[in-house]
Protein backbone atom coordinates (compact mmCIF):
# COMPACT_ATOMS: atom_id res chain seq x y z
CA UNK A 1 0.00 0.00 0.00
CA UNK A 2 1.11 3.53 -1.09
CA UNK A 3 1.85 5.44 1.85
CA UNK A 4 2.56 9.77 2.28
CA UNK A 5 4.23 12.10 5.16
CA UNK A 6 2.16 14.28 7.69
CA UNK A 7 3.48 16.38 10.42
CA UNK A 8 1.72 15.52 13.44
CA UNK A 9 1.36 17.95 16.07
CA UNK A 10 3.67 16.74 20.07
CA UNK A 11 1.92 19.52 21.56
CA UNK A 12 1.78 23.28 22.50
CA UNK A 13 5.15 24.38 22.33
CA UNK A 14 6.66 21.26 21.30
CA UNK A 15 6.50 21.45 17.18
CA UNK A 16 5.87 18.56 14.87
CA UNK A 17 7.08 15.70 13.57
CA UNK A 18 7.31 13.99 10.30
CA UNK A 19 5.41 10.46 9.87
CA UNK A 20 4.31 8.49 7.18
CA UNK A 21 1.06 7.25 6.99
CA UNK A 22 -0.98 4.73 4.39
CA UNK A 23 -2.87 6.80 2.16
CA UNK A 24 -6.46 5.29 2.81
CA UNK A 25 -9.02 3.69 -0.36
CA UNK A 26 -11.81 6.13 0.17
CA UNK A 27 -15.08 4.83 1.40
CA UNK A 28 -17.89 4.97 -1.43
CA UNK A 29 -18.77 8.46 -0.09
CA UNK A 30 -15.34 9.98 0.66
CA UNK A 31 -12.61 11.59 -0.96
CA UNK A 32 -8.50 11.25 -1.19
CA UNK A 33 -7.18 14.38 -1.90
CA UNK A 34 -3.42 15.09 -2.78
CA UNK A 35 -2.84 18.28 -0.90
CA UNK A 36 -0.86 21.23 -3.05
CA UNK A 37 -0.46 23.17 -0.81
CA UNK A 38 -1.57 23.93 3.30
CA UNK A 39 -1.91 27.12 4.70
CA UNK A 40 -0.55 28.86 8.03
CA UNK A 41 -3.59 30.47 9.61
CA UNK A 42 -3.60 32.62 12.74
CA UNK A 43 -5.37 30.10 14.17
CA UNK A 44 -2.91 27.13 13.98
CA UNK A 45 -0.46 29.70 15.61
CA UNK A 46 -3.23 29.09 18.54
CA UNK A 47 -2.86 26.21 18.33
CA UNK A 48 0.93 25.94 17.99
CA UNK A 49 1.63 28.19 20.72
CA UNK A 50 -0.63 26.65 23.17
CA UNK A 51 -2.82 29.54 23.75
CA UNK A 52 -5.61 27.84 25.02
CA UNK A 53 -5.38 24.20 27.36
CA UNK A 54 -8.01 23.17 25.29
CA UNK A 55 -5.55 22.48 22.20
CA UNK A 56 -3.52 20.40 24.07
CA UNK A 57 -6.12 17.77 22.87
CA UNK A 58 -5.02 17.60 19.41
CA UNK A 59 -1.51 16.67 19.97
CA UNK A 60 -0.79 13.27 18.34
CA UNK A 61 -3.25 14.56 15.28
CA UNK A 62 -2.29 16.22 11.57
CA UNK A 63 -3.15 19.64 12.45
CA UNK A 64 -3.76 22.46 9.69
CA UNK A 65 -7.02 23.24 7.88
CA UNK A 66 -6.37 26.13 5.34
CA UNK A 67 -5.58 23.63 2.09
CA UNK A 68 -5.93 22.84 -1.55
CA UNK A 69 -4.88 20.18 -3.85
CA UNK A 70 -5.95 17.47 -6.45
CA UNK A 71 -8.80 14.58 -6.20
CA UNK A 72 -6.24 11.33 -6.01
CA UNK A 73 -9.39 8.89 -5.88
CA UNK A 74 -12.75 8.63 -5.42
CA UNK A 75 -15.15 6.82 -3.63
CA UNK A 76 -17.59 4.79 -5.74
CA UNK A 77 -20.60 6.87 -5.05
CA UNK A 78 -18.89 9.71 -5.89
CA UNK A 79 -19.50 11.52 -9.62
CA UNK A 80 -19.10 15.10 -9.18
CA UNK A 81 -18.72 18.12 -7.19
CA UNK A 82 -21.07 19.70 -4.67
CA UNK A 83 -22.85 21.54 -7.14
CA UNK A 84 -23.15 18.54 -9.37
CA UNK A 85 -20.50 19.37 -11.55
CA UNK A 86 -18.48 16.30 -12.82
CA UNK A 87 -15.38 15.52 -10.63
CA UNK A 88 -12.67 12.78 -11.90
CA UNK A 89 -9.13 12.48 -10.76
CA UNK A 90 -6.38 15.30 -11.20
CA UNK A 91 -9.16 17.46 -10.88
CA UNK A 92 -8.16 20.50 -8.65
CA UNK A 93 -10.53 21.43 -5.67
CA UNK A 94 -11.28 23.42 -2.64
CA UNK A 95 -13.23 22.11 0.07
CA UNK A 96 -14.19 22.48 3.69
CA UNK A 97 -12.50 20.96 6.71
CA UNK A 98 -15.32 20.41 8.93
CA UNK A 99 -18.26 18.54 8.81
CA UNK A 100 -22.32 19.42 9.84
CA UNK A 101 -23.91 17.12 11.31
CA UNK A 102 -27.28 17.41 9.70
CA UNK A 103 -28.94 15.96 12.76
CA UNK A 104 -29.54 19.04 14.90
CA UNK A 105 -31.46 22.08 15.83
CA UNK A 106 -29.25 24.08 13.99
CA UNK A 107 -28.68 21.88 11.20
CA UNK A 108 -32.54 21.79 10.96
CA UNK A 109 -32.74 25.36 10.56
CA UNK A 110 -29.90 25.34 7.71
CA UNK A 111 -27.61 27.06 10.18
CA UNK A 112 -24.80 24.53 9.34
CA UNK A 113 -21.83 27.19 10.03
CA UNK A 114 -23.04 26.86 13.77
CA UNK A 115 -23.57 22.94 14.18
CA UNK A 116 -22.26 21.72 17.46
CA UNK A 117 -21.32 18.68 16.40
CA UNK A 118 -18.78 20.40 13.63
CA UNK A 119 -15.35 20.49 15.33
CA UNK A 120 -16.11 16.37 16.45
CA UNK A 121 -15.51 15.76 12.83
CA UNK A 122 -12.65 17.05 12.28
CA UNK A 123 -10.17 14.85 13.73
CA UNK A 124 -8.64 11.41 12.15
CA UNK A 125 -11.09 8.79 11.70
CA UNK A 126 -11.14 4.98 11.21
CA UNK A 127 -10.47 5.31 7.61
CA UNK A 128 -7.46 7.62 7.86
CA UNK A 129 -5.15 9.77 9.72
CA UNK A 130 -4.72 12.17 7.01
CA UNK A 131 -7.38 14.73 8.50
CA UNK A 132 -5.49 17.99 7.88
CA UNK A 133 -3.69 20.55 6.04
CA UNK A 134 0.17 19.46 6.49
CA UNK A 135 -0.09 15.97 5.14
CA UNK A 136 0.69 14.61 1.89
CA UNK A 137 -2.79 13.74 1.44
CA UNK A 138 -6.41 14.62 2.89
CA UNK A 139 -9.34 12.59 3.42
CA UNK A 140 -12.52 13.98 3.07
CA UNK A 141 -14.95 12.17 4.65
CA UNK A 142 -18.49 11.41 3.51
CA UNK A 143 -20.25 14.59 3.94
CA UNK A 144 -18.04 17.15 3.36
CA UNK A 145 -18.76 19.76 1.03
CA UNK A 146 -16.18 19.83 -2.18
CA UNK A 147 -15.58 22.28 -5.17
CA UNK A 148 -14.10 22.15 -8.40
CA UNK A 149 -11.27 24.98 -8.65
CA UNK A 150 -11.15 27.26 -11.73
CA UNK A 151 -8.01 27.27 -13.73
CA UNK A 152 -7.88 30.74 -13.49
CA UNK A 153 -7.08 30.43 -9.47
CA UNK A 154 -3.90 29.35 -8.42
CA UNK A 155 -2.60 26.98 -5.34
CA UNK A 156 -1.23 30.09 -3.72
CA UNK A 157 -4.89 31.94 -4.40
CA UNK A 158 -6.51 28.55 -3.67
CA UNK A 159 -5.07 27.79 -0.55
CA UNK A 160 -6.78 30.11 2.03
CA UNK A 161 -10.31 29.73 0.39
CA UNK A 162 -11.73 27.18 2.91
CA UNK A 163 -10.63 29.37 5.68
CA UNK A 164 -9.61 33.09 5.52
CA UNK A 165 -11.81 34.47 2.34
CA UNK A 166 -14.72 32.07 2.97
CA UNK A 167 -14.95 33.18 6.76
CA UNK A 168 -14.83 36.78 6.28
CA UNK A 169 -17.05 36.53 3.72
CA UNK A 170 -19.78 34.40 5.64
CA UNK A 171 -18.75 37.36 9.01
CA UNK A 172 -19.51 40.21 6.82
CA UNK A 173 -22.84 38.82 5.34
CA UNK A 174 -23.89 37.55 8.84
CA UNK A 175 -22.98 41.39 10.76
CA UNK A 176 -25.49 42.49 8.23
CA UNK A 177 -22.71 44.58 5.38
CA UNK A 178 -24.59 46.81 3.37
CA UNK A 179 -23.75 49.22 0.24
CA UNK A 180 -21.88 52.59 1.67
CA UNK A 181 -20.71 51.04 5.01
CA UNK A 182 -17.47 52.09 6.78
CA UNK A 183 -15.74 49.21 7.68
CA UNK A 184 -12.44 49.17 10.33
CA UNK A 185 -11.20 46.00 10.30
CA UNK A 186 -8.55 45.09 13.48
CA UNK A 187 -5.41 42.94 11.96
CA UNK A 188 -4.13 42.96 8.02
CA UNK A 189 -3.30 39.61 8.37
CA UNK A 190 -5.00 36.91 6.19
CA UNK A 191 -8.69 37.20 7.44
CA UNK A 192 -7.72 41.06 7.41
CA UNK A 193 -6.63 41.75 3.90
CA UNK A 194 -9.98 39.31 2.48
CA UNK A 195 -11.81 41.08 4.46
CA UNK A 196 -10.64 44.51 3.20
CA UNK A 197 -11.14 43.47 -0.42
CA UNK A 198 -14.58 41.26 0.30
CA UNK A 199 -15.90 44.96 2.24
CA UNK A 200 -15.16 46.75 -0.44
CA UNK A 201 -16.57 44.66 -3.12
CA UNK A 202 -19.68 44.59 -1.43
CA UNK A 203 -19.95 48.63 -1.62
CA UNK A 204 -18.32 49.40 1.67
CA UNK A 205 -18.22 53.49 1.53
CA UNK A 206 -14.32 53.47 2.76
CA UNK A 207 -12.39 50.54 4.87
CA UNK A 208 -9.72 51.24 7.69
CA UNK A 209 -7.22 48.91 8.17
CA UNK A 210 -5.71 49.04 11.94
CA UNK A 211 -2.32 46.40 12.05
CA UNK A 212 1.47 47.56 13.32
CA UNK A 213 3.27 45.58 10.55
CA UNK A 214 4.45 47.57 7.85
CA UNK A 215 4.42 44.97 5.07
CA UNK A 216 0.72 44.19 5.90
CA UNK A 217 -0.11 47.62 5.95
CA UNK A 218 1.09 48.03 2.57
CA UNK A 219 -0.82 44.62 1.53
CA UNK A 220 -3.83 46.62 3.03
CA UNK A 221 -3.74 49.31 1.03
CA UNK A 222 -3.05 47.31 -2.38
CA UNK A 223 -6.00 45.17 -1.24
CA UNK A 224 -8.84 48.37 -1.28
CA UNK A 225 -7.92 50.13 2.24
CA UNK A 226 -8.85 53.65 2.00
CA UNK A 227 -7.16 54.30 5.35
CA UNK A 228 -4.25 52.83 7.84
CA UNK A 229 -3.87 52.99 11.08
CA UNK A 230 -0.01 51.87 12.66
CA UNK A 231 -0.44 50.51 15.75
CA UNK A 232 3.46 51.01 16.14
CA UNK A 233 3.39 54.64 15.56
CA UNK A 234 -0.22 55.08 16.92
CA UNK A 235 0.07 53.47 20.00
CA UNK A 236 -2.29 54.64 22.29
CA UNK A 237 -5.89 53.24 22.30
CA UNK A 238 -7.59 56.22 22.70
CA UNK A 239 -5.96 57.77 19.57
CA UNK A 240 -6.71 55.02 17.57
CA UNK A 241 -10.57 55.43 18.20
CA UNK A 242 -10.15 59.24 17.70
CA UNK A 243 -8.62 58.73 14.35
CA UNK A 244 -11.87 56.31 13.42
CA UNK A 245 -14.37 58.64 14.82
CA UNK A 246 -12.13 61.52 12.42
CA UNK A 247 -12.42 59.62 9.32
CA UNK A 248 -15.97 58.98 9.57
CA UNK A 249 -17.17 62.47 10.65
CA UNK A 250 -17.19 61.82 13.97
CA UNK A 251 -20.28 59.02 14.12
CA UNK A 252 -17.48 55.60 13.87
CA UNK A 253 -17.59 52.65 11.88
CA UNK A 254 -21.06 50.92 10.64
CA UNK A 255 -18.70 47.96 11.28
CA UNK A 256 -15.63 46.91 12.86
CA UNK A 257 -14.26 43.63 12.47
CA UNK A 258 -11.64 41.85 15.16
CA UNK A 259 -9.62 39.63 13.27
CA UNK A 260 -6.11 39.92 15.62
CA UNK A 261 -7.22 37.33 18.05
CA UNK A 262 -6.45 39.70 21.02
CA UNK A 263 -8.84 40.07 23.89
CA UNK A 264 -7.23 43.29 24.25
CA UNK A 265 -8.49 44.91 21.39
CA UNK A 266 -12.13 44.23 21.89
CA UNK A 267 -12.74 47.59 24.26
CA UNK A 268 -11.18 49.29 21.31
CA UNK A 269 -12.92 48.43 18.29
CA UNK A 270 -16.17 48.70 20.39
CA UNK A 271 -15.06 52.13 20.78
CA UNK A 272 -14.91 52.79 17.36
CA UNK A 273 -18.41 51.62 16.67
CA UNK A 274 -20.94 54.74 16.00
CA UNK A 275 -24.28 54.10 17.40
CA UNK A 276 -26.47 51.54 16.39
CA UNK A 277 -23.10 49.88 14.33
CA UNK A 278 -22.42 45.79 14.66
CA UNK A 279 -18.82 44.14 16.13
CA UNK A 280 -17.79 41.12 13.68
CA UNK A 281 -15.99 39.05 16.13
CA UNK A 282 -14.31 36.05 14.58
CA UNK A 283 -10.52 36.56 15.98
CA UNK A 284 -10.86 35.07 19.56
CA UNK A 285 -10.58 31.54 19.27
CA UNK A 286 -8.71 30.91 22.24
CA UNK A 287 -11.12 29.39 25.27
CA UNK A 288 -10.57 30.93 28.75
CA UNK A 289 -8.80 34.44 27.02
CA UNK A 290 -11.05 37.06 28.63
CA UNK A 291 -10.91 41.19 28.48
CA UNK A 292 -13.37 43.71 30.22
CA UNK A 293 -15.92 45.63 28.61
CA UNK A 294 -18.42 48.41 29.72
CA UNK A 295 -21.72 46.67 28.87
CA UNK A 296 -22.91 49.73 28.65
CA UNK A 297 -22.51 50.90 25.59
CA UNK A 298 -24.04 48.23 24.02
CA UNK A 299 -27.26 49.52 25.58
CA UNK A 300 -26.53 53.23 25.16
CA UNK A 301 -25.33 53.17 21.70
CA UNK A 302 -27.54 50.24 20.46
CA UNK A 303 -24.91 48.32 19.53
CA UNK A 304 -24.30 44.91 18.88
CA UNK A 305 -21.75 41.94 18.39
CA UNK A 306 -22.18 39.10 16.29
CA UNK A 307 -19.65 36.23 16.36
CA UNK A 308 -18.52 34.07 13.46
CA UNK A 309 -16.83 31.03 13.25
CA UNK A 310 -16.35 28.91 9.58
CA UNK A 311 -19.41 29.15 7.59
CA UNK A 312 -21.77 27.49 5.54
CA UNK A 313 -21.49 26.05 2.14
CA UNK A 314 -22.65 28.36 -0.14
CA UNK A 315 -19.69 30.58 0.33
CA UNK A 316 -16.74 28.36 -0.69
CA UNK A 317 -17.90 28.61 -4.66
CA UNK A 318 -19.14 31.94 -4.06
CA UNK A 319 -15.52 32.96 -2.59
CA UNK A 320 -13.58 31.30 -5.51
CA UNK A 321 -16.40 33.62 -7.94
CA UNK A 322 -14.85 36.18 -6.24
CA UNK A 323 -11.32 35.60 -6.51
CA UNK A 324 -12.23 35.11 -10.29
CA UNK A 325 -13.69 38.13 -10.87
CA UNK A 326 -10.82 39.99 -8.82
CA UNK A 327 -7.98 38.52 -9.66
CA UNK A 328 -6.43 41.61 -11.69
CA UNK A 329 -7.61 44.14 -9.23
CA UNK A 330 -6.56 42.92 -5.74
CA UNK A 331 -3.34 41.10 -5.02
CA UNK A 332 -4.62 37.60 -3.74
CA UNK A 333 -1.26 35.80 -4.86
CA UNK A 334 1.01 38.18 -2.63
CA UNK A 335 -0.85 37.27 0.60
CA UNK A 336 1.32 34.00 0.33
CA UNK A 337 4.89 35.39 1.17
CA UNK A 338 6.77 32.58 1.55
CA UNK A 339 6.85 29.02 1.31
CA UNK A 340 8.17 26.32 2.90
CA UNK A 341 8.21 22.38 2.52
CA UNK A 342 6.74 20.27 4.48
CA UNK A 343 9.75 18.94 6.21
CA UNK A 344 10.88 22.32 7.53
CA UNK A 345 6.84 22.96 9.03
CA UNK A 346 8.76 24.03 12.17
CA UNK A 347 11.01 26.37 10.42
CA UNK A 348 7.71 27.84 8.88
CA UNK A 349 6.26 28.44 12.38
CA UNK A 350 8.76 29.60 13.94
CA UNK A 351 9.49 32.14 11.29
CA UNK A 352 5.22 32.89 11.38
CA UNK A 353 5.18 33.90 14.64
CA UNK A 354 4.34 37.30 15.03
CA UNK A 355 4.53 37.69 18.82
CA UNK A 356 7.61 36.70 20.09
CA UNK A 357 9.81 35.24 17.03
CA UNK A 358 10.36 35.44 13.84
CA UNK A 359 11.05 37.88 11.11
CA UNK A 360 7.37 39.84 11.41
CA UNK A 361 8.49 42.77 8.91
CA UNK A 362 9.23 39.88 6.38
CA UNK A 363 7.03 36.90 6.67
CA UNK A 364 3.05 37.90 6.15
CA UNK A 365 1.88 34.38 5.70
CA UNK A 366 3.53 31.19 5.16
CA UNK A 367 2.08 27.93 3.47
CA UNK A 368 3.55 24.42 3.15
CA UNK A 369 3.89 22.95 -0.15
CA UNK A 370 3.94 19.35 -0.87
CA UNK A 371 5.23 18.24 -4.20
Amino acid sequence: MATGKAAILLGPGKGYEIQEFDVPTPEPEGVVIKVSMGGICGSDLHIWRGDSPVFAAMAGNVAGHEMTGRVHSLGSAVTTDSLGRPLKEGDRVCYAYFYHCGRCYQCNRSEFAVCPNKLMTMGPGPVSRFSGAYGEYYYLKPGGKIFKVPDEVTDEIATPVNCALSQVTYGLTKAGMRYGDTVAIQGAGGLGLNAIAVAKEMGADAVIAIDGVPSRLDLAKRFGADEVIDISQMTEPADRINKVKQLTGNRGADIVVEVVGLPAVVPEGLQMLREGGTYLEMGNISFGATTTIDPSQLVWGSKRIVGAIMYDPWVIPEALDFLVRTKNKYPHGDVVSHKFKLDDINDAFTNSEWQTSGDATKVNRAAIIMN
